[in-house]
């Protein structure tokens, strides 16, 4: 369960996209597709306390299995990125592909001042831009200890194509969150969700959104749908389900060692009436900076994304390919990344 921009389709299963991911103070690294600027090292899991703390917001419900699949590209890209400071870094992105946009983009990231934790700091601004004037943009503030809010648009052509706005409010054992997708007072246009996600136990989370839409291409003009969810987490797994009027959303991330980590996914999709199961895996091996994963489902596709930093050079090698057994179609790609 996501988020769903209020666009010219009618809305999919999920709600609204997720946002990137917050970068952190002092190491801050460009925002990629499928790429890491550093391997990450596994240590020893710790999926839950035994006192009962913030769920997170639901829209990272599913988290931890998705963390485990691989995001694929396609074609070669290079990517050189400089921090002048521990709050201000930029980035130059060189793109050659037959699916996505080919082409340079410059991106920027500033970290403010106002230091939250050890890990976090704010207001944190981001994005990149090419030489047409395509923007992306984010914005991400905290006020106070409890409601952070994010800003997200894109400008392509001259015209805003997405632009949204989340709140979450965070309690102590429970994560509240507003979000308003592409609001246009001129063409009747606007998306809302209310999420809430609540800490029952250690180990168990309840929660559920509720959605509206309205558009004019919708029958009636406006659409409105309401799904439940829920997270067990154990010492070396999780759990994860969804349910609503859209389908059926299951999966299960299992820590299987410091190298091996792997997931398990179920999406079902009641309007277009099909089903798909997947199996993700992800291998660590920390001495020598080596990141593979995997993915297989049922539609014939079989993935994976290969990341290797080359020490001590500040250098990072990625290999992606995803190749469907039924359309008999493969995808390659390579990137380079300087850091």
């Amino acid at each position: 369960m996501g988020n769903v921009l209020a666009s010219s389709q009618p809305p999919p299963k999920d709600c609204f996209p997720n946002l990137p991911p917050l970068p952190p103070i002092g190491d801050v690294k460009p925002e990629t597709v499928g790429l890491t600027a550093e391997t990450p090292i596994i240590t020893e899991p710790k999926l839950y306390n035994d006192k009962i703390e913030n769920p997170g917001p639901m829209e990272d419900l599913h988290k931890k299995c998705k963390d485990v699949y691989p995001v694929n590209f396609e074609g070669a890209r290079v990517l050189l990125s400089r921090g002048f400071s521990s709050h201000f870094q930029v980035n130059h992105t060189l793109n050659l592909s037959s699916v996505t946009p080919s082409g340079y983009r410059f991106g920027a990231t500033f970290i403010g001042p106002n230091e939250v934790s050890n890990t976090e700091s704010y207001p944190i601004l981001y994005g990149d831009v090419d030489p047409s004037g395509n923007l992306n943009a984010n914005i991400i503030n905290q006020f106070g200890k409890r409601l952070r809010s994010r800003f997200h648009t894109q400008i392509q052509g001259g015209k805003y194509m997405v632009s949204q706005i989340v709140s979450d409010y965070r309690g102590s054992d429970y994560t509240a969150s507003l979000s308003v997708g592409n609001p246009d007072i001129f063409n009747d246009t606007v998306l809302l969700a209310g999420q809430y996600l609540q800490s029952v136990t250690p180990q168990l989370a309840l929660g559920a959104e509720i959605a509206y839409q309205r558009a004019p291409h919708i029958p009636g003009n406006q659409l409105a749908f309401l799904s439940v969810g829920a997270r067990y987490t154990g010492s070396d797994y999780s759990c994860s389900g969804t349910i609503g009027g859209n389908g059926l959303h299951l999966c299960l991330y299992q820590y299987a060692s410091e190298q091996l980590q792997f997931g398990v996914e179920l999406e079902t999709n009641v309007r277009l009436q099909e089903s798909v199961a997947s199996i993700g895996y992800q291998i660590d091996i920390p001495r020598s900076e080596f990141v593979f994963k995997g993915l297989v489902d049922t539609n014939g596709n079989v993935g994976a994304v290969l990341e290797k930093k080359i020490l001590p050079l500040p250098f990072t090698f990625a290999l992606s390919g995803l190749i469907n057994h039924n359309k008999n179609n493969f995808k390659l790609g390579v990137a380079f990344i300087i850091a």
